[in-house]
């Protein structure tokens, strides 16, 4: 019976294109000695082969067991028929099906084989910054359609030499069927161009134009410099007149800046290193990383990431990064080529339009781009597994995997860091991180992109889901789109935040609800109040807001974020009926002149005002967000009064703690506050925090000591909640969710707090815990809903 010839029909699904899977099996089933064939088709990877049935099995094992590194197989299907007499195996044409979909490949960063063909200068693409292999180089950035082949990517207008050509058709070869093949004779190149500086002509004697670019950053120039998903702005990052011009022309004046360095060894000499920050660094993802920063023996200025204890940084993942940075023999900044807040430039016209006032030179190349992309970025908490904080090049489109199916949904994300989610079967296609909608020109990266992810996964949603927040654009969006759908569902933010937690880490429907805490900067909640320091007991199916930190008024609304002070004010005057009169340490120097001065001198016009609005409730919204108590206790104790990128009075104040206790298992006494039981569930009073905080002012007490204290506190009113929604509800199941909990000093002290009671806790692994993975919870609440009706 072993012996007896058949033919097995298998059927391929997964990330199996581009990875050089067919390659794979042409190889294998010559191993075997098997017969057929193998094609790509817009749903997968088919295969037909033929031969004894003992070594079809041992085949059908070895196609899973074997597979190349960067496939990902979700499922395989087999079935056996007489055979049909092939006589050879061979690479079939490949096929587009109507309504089919495949999952595909996001860009890989350059391998080892193609970098040691990059430096050897006896190699035909020495020093040649396209070069690529079917084990890396560009994908997604680059698919225009499927199934994946030459003609439906931006490579389709390069054709390939007989020496491409040859590598391309030979099955032994790594390059086999390799759809970005190139070389110097017939691929893309790279040429310098003017921006701000017009003279070109001290640049004719140099190798080549990477070896022309890294000479001009040496000068201290900044580059706009084309990548894989779009342009970089470029700068000698230990040249501290260099960095500073650079954050003049973007317009960001202490938001940290990535650098880029050449090597392992090179981030050594800047940077703490564990083994899993290692492992994540050199990934074929090459993300960012959120490294220690070795201050006192790095030359990396300070103001790229200025009242920073990290430095977010990533290998060369391109060719031309690779010789750029062995040329320029220093880390470079590497940051989007835009202005703040605007999307990734992503074509050549584009940029000259929108980088050209930024930029002192142009690296161009004519390989097109066809959709945008920026750096994925992460960090590992000392206590737990890595988690991004923003999601994009290298992972994206990769879907997350549902412990459920579901239906087609587009859910649109939120305002800050967006993302959409379109979803279909058990497959959740996050976006790559779209950005702040805050103008025109990210809304129509948000359209665009909609449509290619909805076209190349073959998703015509049935169902909208979109935040509470009647004015985020991505909300004016969905409801634009509504006459062409079935279902309109609005989702409140903090419960979508908690189950975008479930989703990460595959949460079952039939697990239960859990303890959800949401804490962020932010949030429309259903009473219309501005919520953010929440406690759920939540489910995919619908939450009860089962505890909040109390409302504090927020005089001047979006004032009261950009100028933390504000909130300072607000929350000691409804919490104590009164203002300081005193002076707060001045670490960092120039806290916030209102406290200084108290209700009377410089700025007492303000406080007057201030006080009114708080009284007359005029633009002055109530919010329970904890990421606003951060930064009202950043304001209060002189470490920032006003800020220029989000979240960075919460940072600063993380900041004052680490370096007055770098993260260990110190014991600190917080300071007091207080649990009320009220109609609508617990409510934690922080009169006791601020007159604490009141107090170790006036007796001088070290800034870096109260902020400690402060994190500690909030870990304990964390721990405290959740302990008394454990013994009231049974769960014993906590989700942790928002923006705060990228602070790796608060995720130190919550985590083992609420573990040494016995409760499990549920971390972000795959999509951020900040609003880039809103969608996500959006999508698989409006599955439920839509289900429930």
């Amino acid at each position: 019976m072993e012996n007896e010839i058949a033919l097995r029909r298998i059927n391929v699904h997964g990330v199996v294109q581009g990875v050089g899977f067919r390659p794979f099996v042409y190889r294998l089933a010559h191993e075997h000695a098997l017969t057929g064939w193998v094609l790509n088709h817009s749903g997968g990877v088919s295969i037909e082969v033929e031969g004894p049935l003992a070594v079809l099995d041992a085949f059908l094992r070895d196609l899973q067991a074997k597979a190349p590194p960067l496939a990902c197989i979700e499922g395989i299907s087999a079935a056996d028929y007489p055979p049909n007499g092939y006589a050879t195996f061979e690479i079939r044409e490949s096929r587009a099906e109507e309504g089919r979909y495949q999952l595909i490949s996001p860009d890989i960063a350059t391998c080892l084989d193609c970098q040691r063909e990059l430096f050897d200068p006896t190699d035909r693409r020495y020093r040649y910054p396209f070069t690529n292999c079917t084990n890396c180089g560009p994908r997604f950035t680059i698919i225009e359609d499927i199934p994946y082949d030459r003609p439906l990517t931006t490579m389709r207008d390069f054709v390939m030499c007989a020496a491409c050509r040859a590598e391309y058709d030979e099955p032994l070869d790594r390059r086999f069927h390799a759809q970005p093949n190139a070389c110097p004779v017939c691929g893309p190149h790279l040429w310098l161009e003017p921006g701000l500086q017009e003279d070109l002509s001290p640049l004719a004697d140099f190798q080549d134009e990477i070896a022309c670019a890294a000479w001009l950053l040496q000068q201290g120039y900044i580059l706009a410099i084309k990548g894989l998903g779009g342009f970089h702005l470029a700068c000698d990052a230990t040249n501290q007149t260099a960095v500073r011009l650079l954050r003049e022309r973007k317009r960001r004046p202490a938001k940290p800046l990535a650098v880029m360095m050449a090597t392992l060894e090179e981030i050594r000499q800047h940077c703490c290193l564990s083994e899993e920050e290692e492992q994540l660094l050199t990934s074929p993802q090459c993300p960012i990383v959120l490294l220690p920063w070795k201050k006192e023996v790095s030359n990396v200025c300070e103001l790229v990431a200025p009242r920073y204890e990290y430095l977010g940084v990533v290998l060369p993942y391109t060719p031309l990064h690779h010789v750029l940075l062995r040329d320029v023999k220093r880390p470079l900044v590497m940051t989007s080529g835009n202005l703040s807040e605007e999307p990734i430039a992503q074509e050549n016209e584009e940029a000259r339009r929108r980088l050209g006032h930024l930029a002192d030179y142009f690296l161009m190349h004519n390989r097109d781009i066809y959709t945008r992309f920026d750096d994925s970025v992460w960090f590992v908490p000392r206590i737990a597994d890595a988690q991004p904080i923003r999601r994009a090049r290298g992972y994206a489109p990769f879907p997350i995997r549902l412990p459920f199916r579901t239906k087609h949904i587009l859910a649109c994300g939120a305002e800050l860091k967006n993302t959409f989610c379109l979803t279909r079967d058990e497959y959740a296609f996050l976006s790559q991180h779209i950005g702040d909608m805050e103008n025109l020109e990210t809304l129509e990266h948000f359209e665009t992109t909609i449509e290619l992810y909805k076209h190349l996964f073959r998703i015509e949603p049935e169902v909208i889901a979109y935040d509470m927040h009647p004015d985020y654009l991505a909300t004016k969006y969905a409801k634009s789109q509504i006459s062409n759908l079935k279902s309109q569902i609005p989702i409140q933010h903090h419960h979508a935040h908690i189950a975008a937690c479930l989703a990460d880490n595959g949460w079952s429907p039939d697990d239960g609800p859990v303890i959800g805490v949401a804490w962020d900067g932010t949030g429309y909640g259903s009473d219309g109040r501005i919520w953010g320091g929440e406690f759920l007991v939540a489910d995919y199916h619908g939450f009860r807001r089962a505890g909040h930190l109390e409302y504090l008024p927020m005089p001047g609304g979006e004032a009261a974020i950009r100028n933390p002070y504000r909130l300072a004010i607000g929350y000691l005057y409804a919490l104590t009926g009164q203002l300081p009169s005193f002076r707060p340490p001045t670490v960092p120097p120039n806290p916030s002149t209102l406290l200084r001065t108290g209700f009377g001198g410089e700025g007492g016009e303000e406080l007057r005002i201030i006080r009114q609005q708080i009284d007359k409730g005029i633009n002055c919204p109530q919010t329970s967000a904890g990421g606003r108590l951060f930064d009202a206790v950043a304001a209060l104790i002189g470490v920032r009064e006003r800020v220029t990128y989000e979240a960075q009075a919460a940072i600063e104040l993380e900041m004052a703690a680490q370096i007055q206790y770098p993260i260990s298992n110190i014991q600190i006494a917080g300071y007091p506050f207080g649990i009320e039981e009220s109609d609508g569930g617990k409510v934690i009073r922080l009169r006791g925090l601020f007159d604490a905080l009141l107090a170790d002012l006036r007796g001088e007490v070290a800034v870096g000591e109260m902020a400690y204290r402060f994190h500690v506190t909030v870990a304990e009113m964390i721990g405290a909640m959740c302990e008394r929604i454990a013994r009231e509800t049974g769960l014993r199941t906590v989700a942790l969710s928002g923006g705060c909990f990228q602070n790796r000093l608060l995720l130190a002290l919550v985590v083992p707090r609420l573990r040494e009671v016995g409760l499990r806790v549920l971390l972000h692994r795959q999509v951020p815990c900040n609003d880039g993975g809103i969608s996500l919870g959006q999508a698989v609440i409006a599955s439920f809903t839509v289900e429930r009706r």
